[in-house]
């Protein structure tokens, strides 16, 4: 008895010697995010579906080294409410997920993640992951645009009156560069960098991001301007401006194809009607150097917060298309994306038609 008195005195007295080491401050978010979609692309498809659009589940957290240190990081993984299934990949962490430091200095985080150029939309975003996503007309040709980039270093600066700035550099995608086929030999390197502004009634955001050659979609260089600005607490007014010089590959001839220059701008806002009720509409335009490839998109809708979590909405949009494209309102960031329906014989019959989808949707952040 007196043997384990002893023992225990000593532990405790050990213990008391020993300086508390504080463990990283993890929490657990997410996003339920689905919707039901009435869809249409002016040929064979007209049918209702229901759509998990980018939900997630996520983990985060920091660990203060000393008061001029933090170490940060987060993992987070698509979740599909609608059939269980993840569109984003097997592996867990197919959402932005990263490991990093933070300081005085800014932050350094190495991962998988949005590019600068890829956030830099955030201001006129006002239908993001919705039917009327501005991304359907915004990534252009062969999703070549608004990448989430394996193998990313990126920087980012201390807040200067409202002003920062980062810049990312991705390595190549996947574990490393295939060298085992010579269609493949060619590096996906990716530079990007922003400068953003958040300060009184203006958000903005100029970025520029160069994608080297890659054999399936191509390369591009490509400016994006963003703001967003508040004339009165009640209306906000948004704009969006981006020119992508784009060179295409032919994986069979080895040769440059669908070279050009697109150009998206366009024009929206947002007008509160009542407490946490807002009207919102977008105008885009995609101008293409190809013949007959142009499309301009109109998107209203009504969204309803029911509280700071949870909020409803309702977005009516349509793309009018060229003889020679077929974009589709519906394409980007959800599980419900029709696109080989009118596909017969090979010709698809929704080319230069107007495609319109009407959406009634629920998002529960937590």
């Amino acid at each position: 008895m007196i043997r384990k008195y002893c023992a225990g005195f000593a532990m405790t007295a050990l213990a008391a010697t020993i300086p508390a080491v504080s463990m990283a401050d993890v929490s657990i978010y997410g996003r339920a995010h689905v919707s039901v979609d009435y869809l249409d692309d002016g040929a064979k498809y007209s049918e209702t579906n229901l759509s998990s659009n980018s939900s997630r589940l996520g983990f985060k957290g920091n660990h203060e080294i000393n008061p001029n240190l933090k170490a940060f990081f987060q993992i987070e993984q698509q979740i599909n409410f609608t059939t269980g299934s993840s569109s984003g990949g097997t592996s867990f962490a197919t959402r932005d997920t990263f490991v990093g430091l933070s300081g005085n200095f800014g932050a350094v985080q190495l991962g998988r993640f949005d590019s600068p150029f890829k956030v830099a939309r955030g201001p006129f975003n006002l239908f993001g992951d919705q039917v009327g996503d501005m991304n359907n007309l915004a990534r252009v040709t062969n999703g070549r645009l608004d990448e989430r980039y394996d193998n990313t270093i990126q920087y980012t600066t201390p807040d200067f009156s409202g002003f920062t700035a980062k810049v990312g550099y991705s390595m190549y995608k996947g574990q490393s560069i295939d060298i085992t086929t010579a269609n493949n030999n060619e590096d996906s390197d990716a530079f990007s960098v922003s400068l953003n502004y958040i300060g009184g009634p203006l958000e903005a955001s100029l970025a520029y991001e160069q994608v080297e050659e890659d054999t399936l979609r191509g390369e591009a260089d490509s400016i994006r301007a963003a703001a967003a600005y508040k004339i009165t607490d009640a209306f906000k007014l948004v704009g969006f401006y981006q020119t992508t010089d784009f060179e295409g590959y032919s994986t069979t001839t080895s040769a440059a194809r669908d070279a050009g220059t697109f150009n998206v701008y366009g024009l929206g806002g947002e007008f509160v009607i009542a407490k946490n009720t807002a009207l919102k509409a977008t105008w885009m335009t995609h101008d293409n150097d190809a013949k007959k490839s142009d499309a301009d998109m109109w998107v209203i809708g009504v969204e309803h917060k029911l509280d700071k979590a949870v909020r409803v909405y309702a977005n009516y949009a349509v793309v009018d298309n060229d003889s020679n494209v077929a974009y589709s309102p519906w394409m980007q960031s959800r599980t419900a994306t029709p696109s080989n329906q009118s596909i017969v014989n090979g010709v698809n019959e929704a080319l230069g038609e107007k495609a319109a989808g009407f959406t009634v949707g629920l998002r529960y952040d937590f």
